[in-house]
């Protein structure tokens, strides 16, 4: 069973890489998605979860073959934050959409390449003689 475990963390994990190296960001958000699913498998795996009595100890019998509760702790944890960072990923992305109309890495990548809409023109990242003169913290390169 472990091996078809194995497996399937490799497929997703293949699967999760494929989509990150696509060019529109919904499918790049649902890869590091896939991924993060591959790496919970993997780890829940580790545990030793397959065939094994639960991890409950009574106060009269500890079961020795008991599976290991820790990765099971760590792996509904990471699912909880993951879920979480999803949602902000497709707010971000919704935002972004509505705004510009498109979300393909090409788009960030060039409006990450203009110029800043606060109107200080292309001397932005220079520190002025006044604002050192002054003692003030002026732009900064």
């Amino acid at each position: 069973m472990e091996i078809i475990a194995a497996l399937t963390v490799g497929g997703l994990a293949a699967i999760g890489m494929w989509m990150l190296l696509d060019r529109n960001l919904v499918r790049v958000v649902l890869g590091i998605v896939i991924i993060g699913n591959a790496i919970n498998l993997g780890v829940l795996t580790s545990g030793r979860f397959f065939g094994e009595t639960a991890a409950f100890v009574s106060a009269t019998h500890v079961p020795s073959d008991g599976a290991n509760p820790l990765p099971q702790a760590l792996v509904l944890t990471a699912i909880v934050i993951g879920f979480g960072l999803f949602v902000f990923a497709l707010a971000v992305l919704k935002s972004v959409r509505e705004t510009h109309g498109m979300t393909t890495t090409d788009f960030v990548t060039a409006a990450t390449e203009e110029a800043a809409p606060d109107g200080r023109g292309d001397d932005a990242g220079e520190r002025t003689d006044a604002s050192v003169a002054k003692g003030g913290e002026g732009p900064r390169a």
